[in-house]
């Protein structure tokens, strides 16, 4: 079955970026501080309750076994069980220490060639990151969306605001491969899909990119998609080229050519950021194993196999059978181990680079 249409409704198209006016432009997120705050301040008081919960659990136990009381020890055992886990999730979130890690992030999905059939992988892409997302409590916001031509979505690119966004994303840039038996096919064959995803971090106050007003060209056109009639019948939709990059960003979120016109060159900070820690990456990695998570974009990354119901991720070779559940947004299986492994392999690098 085709997964059902995405569009507009799904997401809060709420900027909270300023941008700076004067030249060269600077994006700056200015939320950043109180952000960090918060975050320092969760982690604290989290602590402190896990503390708390442990010497209740203990003391539990304690009294059960000096009394002898099977439903007290077995009420124990269950909260120091949770606990357990709850410390092993912690744990995996530590790995995320990044530099951009803790900031929310772009997600753009590009359909690959093969029409119908990869637009519809698309837009199943789309569904699956926003179950996610929407089980994390993460927000989306819509920047710019080109529907299929029957069905699905060509390309998207939705914001992830929440923490560690970007941190946990990271790894699922690179090309994903769809196996399935075709709902457009009248003779029910197997066909074999692609869409290609890109994750990367939006920058704040402690990521300084330049853009100077001289690198840019900027053009105005209509909107497409769902987006009223307003939206289609102006000229509010930006699309921003960078010269010396030949990066392109469109918006067409907003009836107002100035918003559409700010997240444009959000993205268009984010991207140009994005560049050149791949570059620097692609510099000082001794092997390319190391490259793990960075988001080589021609590298297929991950098979979604529904006829043997399976998920395999190329890269740490973990296969999971429940596609299904997969594709309804449990990912942390996938996303713990992938985090996992780029923090073993960034160890080992830094160790070569030490010796």
């Amino acid at each position: 079955m085709p997964a059902p249409s995405f569009r507009r409704r799904w997401w809060t198209c709420t900027s909270t970026a300023l941008l700076s006016t004067s030249s060269p432009q600077r994006y700056i997120r200015s939320s950043s501080c109180s952000r960090e705050s918060t975050r320092l301040a969760d982690a604290v008081e989290r602590q402190h309750r896990l503390e708390q919960e442990l010497e209740d659990g203990v003391a539990l136990a304690e009294l059960a076994e000096e009394e002898d009381d099977s439903d007290s020890r077995a009420e124990a055992a269950a909260a120091l069980q949770a606990l357990q886990e709850r410390l092993a999730r912690l744990q995996i979130e530590s790995l995320l220490s990044g530099e951009a890690d803790a900031n929310d992030c772009f997600l753009e999905i590009h359909a690959g060639a093969g029409g119908t059939e990869s637009q519809d992988w698309a837009e199943m892409l789309l569904r699956m990151y926003s179950r996610w997302a929407e089980a994390k409590g993460y927000r989306l916001e819509w920047i710019e969306e080109s529907p299929g031509e029957e069905a699905g979505l060509k390309s998207v690119t939705v914001k992830v605001l929440g923490p560690n966004a970007y941190g946990w994303l990271k790894t699922e840039s690179g090309v994903h491969r769809l196996v399935r038996i075709s709902p457009f096919d009248s003779q029910a064959r197997r066909h074999t899909s692609f869409a290609s995803v890109w994750v990367y971090p939006v920058v704040d106050e402690s990521i300084e990119v330049e853009i100077q007003d001289k690198d840019l060209r900027i053009d105005t056109y209509r909107a497409s998609g769902a987006g009223g009639q307003h939206v289609n019948k102006t000229e509010s939709a930006i699309r921003v080229t960078h010269l010396p990059t030949g990066i392109v960003v469109e918006c067409q979120d907003s009836r107002s050519q100035h918003k559409n016109r700010e997240k444009a060159l959000g993205v268009l900070a984010a991207r140009i950021r994005d560049k050149q820690v791949r570059e620097q990456q692609a510099k000082t990695a001794s092997t390319r194993k190391s490259l793990i998570g960075s988001g080589d974009r021609s590298e297929r990354i991950r098979t979604y196999n529904f006829p043997q119901g399976r998920v395999t991720d190329h890269r740490i070779n973990l296969t999971l059978y429940k596609i299904d559940r997969i594709m309804d947004g449990e990912l942390d299986e996938l996303l713990d181990a992938l985090a996992a492994e780029h923090q073993t392999e960034q160890l080992a690098q830094l160790a070569e680079e030490a010796a």
